[in-house]
């Protein structure tokens, strides 16, 4: 059963085209690894699936939701946010509000955007600190959390929505290589859970062990796609043979 379906889809940025028309399609209960250099328009396909980045041609379907080009924030606020109650985003930057606690950040949304209760709320918030490892950081701040524990609340507060679709755009891209792994730890955990998810990510180690597909975006086209094993062991497009290269250097 399909997930999300991209079909033919443009993005520019002034000038510049960003996406050249990125055909894909992510199955129910997949996990596909983006991979590509800097530039390559990862970021703006995250953020095109549920719109936060408007597109230029071709479309978006989640479910019984089609985004197309041209929507309005307030004249189609009806169907882009259904789709954005499907799909849930996790930043590199985290993005979490900071005059709110932990178990705050995570109950947020549930309670103003899904009309939750605040007992059941709270009750959710805390199974799912849980669940990422945070138990008893409830009452904490971000700013007294390390960028590991903060990317793990984002990825709490995006789960509170149950989304059916999960999207991580370099989630840790911005932590200290000793936190690198609690994350990693946590999406493995939700990709044996069923998860869906698109994960844009430079940890080929990860993307081999959790992905059941990579695909290896290159100046805005998918210049390969597979297997994860296929794809990084035997590259059949310069760009991705470019890439290994640079990750092997670093």
């Amino acid at each position: 059963m399909t997930a999300i379906d991209v079909r033919g889809l443009h993005s520019r940025r002034g000038d510049a085209e960003v996406l050249c028309g990125i055909d894909l399609t992510v199955a129910r209960g997949e996990v596909v690894a983006v991979l590509g250099a800097s530039g390559s328009g990862k970021t703006t396909l995250l953020r095109a699936l549920n719109y936060l980045t408007p597109f230029m041609a071709g479309e978006v379907r989640v479910a019984d939701a089609c985004l197309v080009p041209g929507m309005s924030e307030r004249r189609d606020r009806r169907t882009l946010q259904a789709v954005r109650r499907r799909v849930g985003m996790v930043f590199q930057g985290f993005q979490l509000f900071p005059h709110l606690t932990v178990l705050e950040n995570v109950t947020e949304a549930p309670r103003r955007v899904l009309g939750r209760s605040v007992v059941g709320a709270l009750e959710d918030g805390r199974r799912l600190l849980g669940r990422v490892g945070l138990e008893g950081k409830g009452a904490a701040y971000p700013h007294q959390l390390s960028g590991g524990q903060r990317q793990r609340v984002a990825i709490a507060r995006a789960l509170a929505m149950e989304p059916e679709v999960l999207l991580l755009d370099e989630p840790t891209s911005s932590l200290d290589p000793a936190l690198v792994g609690e994350v990693l730890a946590v999406i493995a955990d939700l990709a044996a859970s069923g998860q869906t998810m698109l994960v844009v990510t430079h940890e080929m180690g990860f993307a081999r062990r959790v992905a059941a597909r990579a695909v290896v975006l290159s100046e805005g086209r998918i210049a390969e796609e597979g297997t994860p094993a296929d794809v990084l062991d035997a590259p059949r497009s310069a760009a991705t043979r470019a890439l290994l290269g640079s990750a092997a250097r670093v």
